[in-house]
């Protein structure tokens, strides 16, 4: 069995002459939490439509738990469950109605984890879900997909519209469900504080390329804020520049560091996941290449 739950090799999808997803190999392990990230149009959403088969490639090939989902749809769909960003429901339905079709649809279906996922929410059978707020729907829909007792959980932007309150919600629920049936999930968002909180793996998407990829406590390891003296020629080899600003007499520099021990007029300090991703970010719409090449900085 591969070790991971999502591989994609050179995987592309254009839209007339538009790429919206080019050239992208990537690999998402299993039992873990990853982050999807990047700008809205960045190919976030049409990465997930490949991933289970809602759309084909136009270049590579991408497999789902082993299989192509295009080709393996029965193999595959039964053993993942997919949250859509606009949460679409059935809105003259009931939830007992919705439950009872998703029993009709799921082989699988366990009617008590949607039940009870549904009672600790506070949310009655009896309501519509025409009825519901933003963030009760996304609570259904979750509800829903975990009730399918799937490996392999995607999310595209489940908590975009949400308010706050109802994001630390939806993520407290998500993390719960993690915790109790061991699952692997992939969590599409562009809110990179919430994140955080509860994914350990990310992918950083931008331009339809993937610009960073890998597990989050290894990348906020390898990058570093430095601070030292104004410098713009040739020095001491620190790994790759990311970002850098100069004042008269100090330069600051974003590195992602190669291991090298920092000269004693450096200092160095940690940085948070939220700056690494916005680096990448801002490089990408510069026109950067995925991976920045080692520079030098005087000593």
């Amino acid at each position: 069995m591969s070790s991971a739950a999502l591989e994609a090799t050179g995987l592309g999808k254009r839209f007339g002459s538009t790429w919206a997803l080019r050239d992208c190999t990537l690999a998402i392990p299993r039992g873990r939490v990853t982050a999807l990230v990047g700008p809205n149009g960045a190919g976030k959403t049409t990465l997930l439509h490949l991933a289970v088969g809602l759309t084909e490639p136009s270049a590579g090939r991408v497999l789902t738990l082993g299989y192509p989902p295009r080709s393996a749809a029965a193999e595959i769909l039964p053993r993942v469950g997919f949250v859509a960003q606009d949460h679409p429901l059935y809105r003259g339905f009931t939830l007992a109605e919705l439950l009872h079709v998703g029993a009709k649809l799921n082989s699988s279906w366990d009617e008590r984890v949607a039940c009870e996922r549904l009672r600790r929410v506070g949310l009655g059978l009896e309501r519509k879900a025409g009825s519901l707020s933003g963030g009760e729907q996304a609570q259904v829909a979750l509800s829903l997909a975990l009730a399918k007792r799937p490996e392999f959980l995607i999310l595209d932007e489940p908590v975009a519209s949400l308010d706050p309150l109802a994001r630390r919600d939806f993520l407290q629920s998500l993390l719960e469900a993690v915790a109790e049936d061991e699952l692997t999930v992939l969590l599409s968002s562009h809110i990179i504080s919430d994140l955080e909180r509860v994914c350990d793996h990310i992918v950083v998407l931008a331009n339809a390329h993937v610009q960073l990829a890998g597990d989050i406590d290894d990348l906020l390891e390898t990058h570093k804020r430095l601070i030292g003296p104004r410098c713009e020629g040739a020095g001491t080899r620190v790994g790759a520049v990311l970002q850098e600003s100069h004042s008269e007499r100090q330069t600051n520099l974003l590195v992602r560091s190669n291991g090298h021990l920092y000269d004693a007029r450096w200092s160095v300090s940690e940085v948070g996941l939220e700056e690494v991703v916005l680096a990448y970010l801002a490089r990408a719409s510069r026109g950067g290449v995925a991976e920045p090449a080692d520079r030098e900085v005087a000593s």
